[in-house]
């Protein structure tokens, strides 16, 4: 009988989760390089620290972890300035209304470009905890994967929204 590896293990939770290291990729970085080296450090980070994976915490959870830790010592160490990536996908409806769908897809892929480049000019943490939000993670997860308590996240990240809402706020006027 044929027993999996923990290469085999690693490449099958990598395979089923490679989402995560593309969407903490993209919220770093636009350029193309730059979201390739950050991801090549993770997966690499991530197969270096997989002994130290345990079965009773679910592997997004630890992905996650490791993932956002590289991400933030990959940008501290100044590999690059931060710059516009991908935006993110149907989270803040300002209401606006308008006559065409064109007009209506253009304001809100304006609004996903100006919500990423906001959630871009947040600290470390703070852009870690809407990475993780807008992945529609509940404060239980996320408090886990950063390591701050379930009811601070929930803080932050009310005090976060009400500041994107400001920024959003101001820029449109």
């Amino acid at each position: 009988m044929n027993h999996p590896t923990d290469k085999d293990l690693f490449v099958k939770y990598l395979q089923e989760n490679k989402g995560i290291v593309f969407k903490i990729c993209n919220s770093y970085f636009m350029n193309k390089a730059e979201r390739d080296d950050l991801a090549q450090e993770i997966i690499y980070q991530l197969w270096k620290s997989f002994h130290t994976y345990h079965s009773e915490l679910r592997f997004t959870t630890w992905m996650y972890r490791v993932a956002l830790n590289v991400a933030i010592s990959f940008y501290r160490k100044g590999k690059s300035a931060l710059k516009e990536a991908d935006p993110l996908e149907n989270y803040m409806n300002l209401g606006f209304t308008n006559e065409t769908d064109d007009d209506l897809e253009h304001e809100h892929e304006t609004n996903r470009r100006l919500l990423h480049q906001f959630i871009r000019e947040l600290d470390e943490l703070d852009r870690s905890l809407m990475i993780l939000f807008l992945e529609a993670k509940n404060y239980k997860e996320i408090a886990e994967i950063v390591g701050i308590t379930e009811s601070n996240v929930g803080t932050r990240i009310n005090r976060i929204k009400e500041k994107l809402k400001q920024k959003f706020i101001t820029y449109k006027k």
